[in-house]
């Protein structure tokens, strides 16, 4: 039996007669909270099988997002773990040892995951807030054009902001550098020692901290990847053996290469390429090595300390900066080189200075 029934059984069947109603308002008072009770319970008896469809619905909906979500973000913590884990099976490498940086793997691991969870929770918790408002039979039609043109004004307004995420988020996926690496920038340069999705910080060369937004980059040259060249010029004398020359430094550049820690950083053995430049008074071969990256600066400081002792032990003279003295004469400078030659016209005598003195004027008789 339905409710509307037990209440009208139980409700007495004659009405009362207003003169009744009248005379006793407790009864008149009980008559409207019991119609007041049957009209309740007549619309909850109507309208609870729809809100239980609908309650099921957004509760079937929201718990559907929740695990969806759940799967997804370790999804991708799982996609991230394993790029870490075969990144390190690199490590056993000679190679990947000296390329892979710890601290550079596991920042652009962060960035990159944390980018992916984001755009997944977004894109899930919103398409269910869609759909539970739908559920409620709500237009979305406003509130979906109304959130468009919200979007463009602030995409439009944030331009330089969305253009910076986006350079970050293609730098990190196609990891174009990273901390540790030092990099040309153009409107900075430096050691890197962060990367984040909008801003890249560097490290100057005299300690300065570069804040490089990362849509202002067009264009940056990685001074760390795949590997380096260190260069040194050696001047000597055009009188010198160059078979001789060519030997001295074959013997330094083997030395060198059989020696810690340079026999790691050089990657490749030191080449004497040959005659660079040919003067008058001095002639320029030219010593190269491939090196490990960064490292490149620290081998020609190097090369070229070696190179001088092993030059003065062979007698073999190295010039540059001022001219060459020939042997046997004093090199030391000419105290007058630095002075003007003398004026004809410091002297009051000199025939110039005479030629060039005004007439005396001529004496008039009265």
């Amino acid at each position: 039996m339905s409710l509307p029934v037990l209440l009208a059984a139980v409700t007495p069947s004659p009405s009362p007669s207003p003169s009744s109603s009248a005379t006793n308002p407790a009864t008149a008072t009980l008559q409207d909270a019991q119609e007041s009770a049957t009209n309740a319970a007549s619309w909850v008896e109507q309208n609870w099988s729809t809100w239980l469809s609908i309650g099921l619905r957004v509760l079937l909906i929201v718990v559907i997002a929740a695990v969806l979500r759940v799967v997804v973000r370790r999804s991708i913590s799982k996609l991230i773990e394993h790029m870490n884990s075969t990144a390190q099976a690199v490590d056993g490498t000679a190679l990947g040892g000296l390329l892979v940086n710890n601290e550079r793997r596991r920042q652009r691991s962060q960035a990159i995951g944390s980018v992916l969870r984001s755009v997944a929770s977004f894109v899930i918790m919103g398409t269910a807030a869609l759909m539970v408002l739908g559920t409620f039979e709500i237009n979305l039609a406003p509130l979906l054009a109304s959130a468009g043109v919200a979007g463009v004004a602030i995409g439009f307004g944030a331009r330089n902001l969305v253009t910076d995420f986006l350079s970050g988020v293609f730098m990190i996926l196609e990891d174009q550098y990273g901390v540790g690496d030092t990099v040309d920038a153009g409107v900075a340069s430096g050691e890197v020692i962060e990367v984040g999705l909008r801003v890249t910080k560097l490290r100057g060369d005299n300690g300065e901290v570069w804040y490089v937004r990362n849509g202002e980059v067009k264009r940056i040259g990685n001074l760390s990847q795949g590997w380096a060249t260190a260069g040194v010029d050696v001047t000597v004398r055009p009188s010198e053996d160059l078979d001789r020359v060519q030997s001295v430094l074959h013997e330094v550049g083997e030395a060198m290469s059989k020696e810690e820690p340079w026999s790691e950083r050089l990657w490749g053995p030191i080449e004497v390429l040959g005659l660079d430049n040919v003067f008058l008074d001095s002639m320029v071969v030219r010593v190269s090595a491939k090196t490990m990256p960064g490292k490149a600066l620290s081998v020609e400081r190097e090369l070229r300390w070696r190179i001088k002792r092993a030059f003065d032990a062979a007698d073999i003279r190295m010039v540059g900066g001022l001219p060459v003295q020939p042997d046997g004469e004093p090199s030391a400078a000419d105290p007058t080189a630095g002075m003007a030659a003398p004026s004809a016209y410091a002297s009051s005598t000199s025939p110039q200075s005479q030629a060039a003195s005004p007439l005396a004027p001529s004496n008039v008789t009265k």
